[in-house]
């Protein structure tokens, strides 16, 4: 299977992105259980390990002409006249360039999520959250793993898009440890959980759904862990500390509203990006996706105790504040049951085979 690097449809700049950091790191000498939830949540990440290499079946091969198998609808440009004009076999090259520019910034962002978990386990004061945020860090290496497998799958990669980039540049930046919890479990994972949920819902080609599946049942249960560190820390703040963070959270989620365009796929293809841009900010596949989006990050705000003025008056002429009633644990108990869907799918497939097997050399 080919390298990594040499896929890329577009070169990367330079081998390594360095980031400074200026941080404190944390010792505690206090070993006791601490919080309840905290620990279960613990304990749930040390018994739902897994290995990227058995749990999935990598046998399995993407389609020529449509790679997950998703709906024409789930390409954002599927309607602009310049795509309808384009052959049958141009147009698969534009729908397997854009999902593999998905799954890139998939992989690219777990590798952001890897090292902001290890960075929550120096950073973090308390050693419960240290203790969750290492099973973190092997679940994100995992994810990194599963998604640099997929996109080999693909023949064809991209480096991380300037926006995400941007994203995570600042959380690594900053040295407040909850600015970590609040830019990667809140706001990234957010983003990531929408997305990933797009593929896992949509896609017939059964290995991209499955790794979706599976990766989404992790995430789900990270951002649970953003939620119990920050709602028992955001009451202790001042008013004007808590207005910084919201004034941080609206600027995410423009960004993440407006900025995530695939600039870099339309180039490589040689469309215009200004004009897929324009069609893609109104398609169908993008309303899906910023319902997903707000779905996953506006209850959590609210839940953790950043629902004052700022990001509500914000929220409100987002147009998302309505988001914010929904119902955060069934999502994540929808996500686990999903995948565990995946597993007994995989377990009857398996059981057929074998008793066909049986029969053949009976």
């Amino acid at each position: 299977m080919a390298d990594l690097r040499e896929i890329y449809a577009i070169e990367p700049d330079g081998s390594l992105w360095s980031v400074p950091q200026n941080y404190d790191v944390n010792f505690n000498w206090d070993y006791d259980d601490g919080r309840v939830a905290m620990a279960g949540l613990y304990r749930k990440g040390v018994e739902m390990q897994w290995d990227a290499a058995t749990r999935i079946d990598w046998s399995q091969e993407l389609d020529e002409e449509n790679p997950e198998q998703l709906p024409e609808q789930m390409l954002p440009i599927a309607g602009m006249a310049r795509y309808e004009a384009m052959s049958r076999q141009e147009k698969a090259t534009v729908r397997r360039h854009f999902q593999a520019w998905q799954i890139s910034q998939f992989m690219q962002g777990e590798q952001g999520a890897l090292i902001c978990a290890a960075k929550i386990v120096t950073q973090v004061p308390d050693t419960d959250s240290k203790f969750y945020a290492a099973t973190q860090t092997i679940d994100e290496a995992r994810h990194v793993e599963s998604y640099k497998r997929l996109l080999q799958k693909f023949g064809v990669a991209y480096p991380m898009t300037k926006p995400l980039q941007e994203l995570i540049d600042q959380v690594l930046r900053d040295s407040r440890w909850d600015m970590t919890y609040l830019g990667m479990q809140v706001v990234i994972e957010g983003l990531a959980l929408a997305a990933f949920q797009q593929i896992r819902d949509h896609a017939q080609n059964p290995l991209a759904a499955a790794v979706n599946a599976y990766v989404m049942q992790d995430e789900s249960r990270h951002v649970a862990f953003g939620r119990l560190a920050l709602r028992d820390y955001y009451p202790q703040l001042t008013q004007a500390e808590r207005d910084e963070r919201e004034e941080f959270l609206l600027e995410a989620c423009y960004l993440m509203r407006d900025r995530f365009d695939a600039v870099e796929v339309w180039k490589r293809l040689g469309l215009d990006p200004a004009e897929c841009a324009a069609h893609m900010y109104d398609s169908g596949f993008m309303q899906m996706f910023r319902s997903s989006l707000f779905t996953r990050i506006v209850p959590i705000v609210k839940d953790i105790g950043l629902w004052g003025d700022t990001i509500r008056k914000g929220y409100e002429t987002m147009g998302i504040l309505g988001y914010a009633d929904t119902d955060v644990q069934a999502l994540q108990d929808a996500d686990e049951d999903i995948a565990k869907s995946f597993d007994a799918r995989r377990a009857y497939v398996d059981s057929v085979i074998q008793r066909a097997g049986a029969l053949e050399t009976a």
